[in-house]
């Protein structure tokens, strides 16, 4: 699966205290999130407030992960056409832009909604699923940042998926 072409740039301080850039390159470490669906960390926070002191490449954590207690991740994803279906509700606030192409968010409701190309969306803890029924693969950069599970209608609505 072909991945797409995104430059990566991260700045950081070198031993004086003076600001560098860190990291400049093309993002090779896009992996397979699930069949027809690739993500591509660019960067995670362990703390909110995040701690900038660290020289650890943070776009390089192992493991498998959708949001950090108490912290955030900065990810690419990237569905192709017939991306494996994942109901899921995340203990997140999500912000979403849609980098190319077009995606159907679909809710547990059934309804829908189309996004395209500079399309914006807060996804704020709600049971979704995302559609690529069009010929090309949808890009999108999406921040998760840990949020408390949801309250509505007198419950608790804990993340699953």
């Amino acid at each position: 699966m072909k991945t797409p072409s995104i430059r990566r740039v991260v700045t950081g301080h070198d031993d004086q205290g003076k600001a560098i850039v860190k990291i400049d390159e093309v993002c090779t470490h896009f992996k397979e999130g699930r069949p027809n669906g690739q993500i591509c960390n660019i960067w995670t926070t362990d703390t909110a407030p995040a701690d900038n002191s660290s020289q650890d490449d943070k776009g390089q954590r192992p493991g498998k992960f959708t949001m950090i207690e108490n912290g955030t991740v900065f990810r690419i994803l990237d569905f192709h056409p017939g991306v494996e279906q994942r109901v899921h509700r995340t203990d997140s606030i999500d912000y979403i832009v849609v980098m190319s192409g077009e995606i159907d968010m679909e809710l547990e409701s059934g309804e829908e909604v189309h996004l395209k190309q500079g399309d914006v969306m807060v996804q704020r803890g709600t049971v979704h699923n995302w559609i690529n029924r069009g010929t090309e693969p949808c890009v999108m950069a999406v921040i998760l940042i840990h949020a408390h599970p949801v309250q509505a209608g007198g419950k608790t609505l804990n993340a699953f998926g």
